[in-house]
C-alpha cells in the first residue's frame, strides 16, 4: 500500500460526494441543531455557580455530539462498497494498479474526513465552556480526539459490512444495529451478567445471629463495558481540578494541595451534575469490585482511589475492531474474485 494510491482514492471519493450538492444543506442543518441545543442548554442551566454551568454544559454537549455522530457515521460508509458495485463504479478501480488495501483505505479516509468535518462544526460550542475558563483546554482536546477516533471506528466496521453484504440496504441496517449494540448492548449485557457473578456470604453476629450479604463481583465482567463509546469518552476525560467553594462562588485551584484561607470555604472535587465524572468513577469502581471480606473501609477507599483506568482497554478494542474491519474490506476487494455472490455483477 502506498500513500499516493490511498490519497488518490480519497480524492475520487470526495469529488463523488461533492457532486451531489446536498452536503451544504446537511451541514447547515447540523450546525443549526447544535446551535439551538447549546443555547437552550445554557439557558436552562442557570444555576448560581457559573463554573458548574460550564462544566455541565461541556459534558452534556459532548454526549449529545457523540450520540449524533454515532448515528451519522454509519451512513458515510455503509454503502461505500456494495453501492459502488451496484452502480458499476467499483470495477474500474479494481482494474487499475491500485491495490485492494489502497482502495479500502482511501474510501475509509474520505468518509472519516467527512465525519471529522461534521465534528468540526461542533467545535465552537464545545469550546464555549473552555474559553470561559470553566473547562481546561486539555480536557477539551482529549475529549474531541477520543470522539474523532470513535467516528473512524464506526466508519471502518460499517465499510466492512458494506463489503460483506450484497445489498446496500441490508448493510446499512446491520451497521446501525452494530452501533446500537456497541452503545446500549454492552450495558444490557453487563446488567444481565450480574446474577452470574453475584455470590451470597453468610456471617455470624452476636445480635442478629446469622445474616447473609450479597456481593456483585463486577471485577470479572467490567470489560464488557469497556468498548462502550460513552464509557470511553467519560473515563478518558481528564479529572476536573479541585475547587474552592465559598458563599460568593468558587474558583479553580492551580494545585490540589492549596489550603483554603477564607472562612466558610470548602473543597469540592467536582460538580455533582458533571455528566462525565460519575460514569468514569462508576466504571472504575466496577473494575475494582465491592469491598472484600475482612478488608477495612480505609483500604477499600484506597483501592478505589488507585483504581486503574478502563478507557485504554476500550479504545484499544475499538481500534482493533477498526483494523480488522479494514483488513476484511481489503480482502473482499481482491480481483479477480474466485467466487461472486448471486446477483452481483463484475462491472
Amino acid at each position: 500500500m502506498t500513500v499516493r494510491g490511498t490519497l488518490l482514492v480519497a480524492r475520487l471519493e470526495f469529488r463523488t460526494r461533492l457532486r451531489t450538492g446536498r452536503w451544504k444543506v446537511l451541514f447547515g442543518v447540523w450546525f443549526a441543531v447544535l446551535a439551538l441545543f447549546s443555547l437552550l442548554l445554557r439557558v436552562n442551566l442557570g444555576s448560581e455557580d457559573a463554573d458548574e454551568d460550564g462544566i455541565v454544559m461541556f459534558g452534556v454537549l459532548l454526549f449529545f455530539v457523540l450520540l449524533l455522530m454515532m448515528l451519522i457515521s454509519p451512513a458515510l460508509t455503509a454503502q461505500s462498497i456494495n453501492g459502488d458495485r451496484e452502480r458499476g463504479l467499483l470495477a474500474p478501480l479494481q482494474t487499475t494498479r491500485l491495490t485492494p488495501l489502497e482502495i479500502a483505505s482511501g474510501k475509509l479516509l474520505a468518509a472519516w474526513a467527512v465525519g471529522l468535518a461534521v465534528l468540526s462544526l461542533a467545535l465552537p460550542f464545545i469550546a464555549w465552556p473552555v474559553l470561559e475558563g470553566d473547562v481546561s483546554p486539555v480536557r477539551g482536546i482529549v475529549c474531541v480526539l477520543v470522539t474523532a477516533l470513535l467516528i473512524g471506528v464506526v466508519c471502518a466496521f460499517s465499510q466492512a459490512l458494506s463489503a460483506l453484504v450484497v445489498r446496500s440496504v441490508t448493510s446499512a441496517l446491520l451497521s446501525y444495529l452494530a452501533v446500537f449494540a456497541l452503545m446500549f448492548g454492552t450495558l444490557v449485557l453487563f446488567v444481565l451478567t450480574l446474577p452470574l457473578v453475584t455470590t451470597t456470604e453468610y456471617h455470624e453476629s452476636d445480635l442478629k445471629g446469622t445474616y447473609s450479604v450479597k456481593k456483585e463481583h463486577t471485577e470479572y465482567t467490567w470489560w464488557i463495558l469497556a468498548p462502550n463509546p460513552f464509557v470511553i469518552l467519560a473515563d478518558a476525560a481528564p479529572a476536573i481540578p479541585r475547587r474552592l467553594v465559598c458563599d460568593e462562588g468558587s474558583r479553580l485551584l492551580p494545585s490540589p494541595d492549596e489550603q483554603p484561607t477564607e472562612k466558610g470555604c470548602y473543597y469540592a472535587s467536582r460538580p455533582e451534575d458533571d455528566p462525565l465524572g460519575p460514569i468514569g468513577e462508576e466504571v472504575r469502581q466496577a473494575r475494582v469490585g465491592e469491598q472484600k471480606t475482612g478488608e477495612s473501609y480505609k483500604a477499600y477507599e484506597k483501592r478505589l482511589e488507585d483504581a486503574p483506568a478502563v478507557w485504554p482497554y476500550g479504545l484499544a478494542a475499538n481500534l482493533l475492531l477498526a483494523a480488522g474491519s479494514l483488513a476484511i474490506t481489503a480482502r473482499r476487494l481482491r480481483a479477480p474474485a474466485a467466487h461472486l455472490p448471486r446477483g452481483v455483477r463484475v462491472a
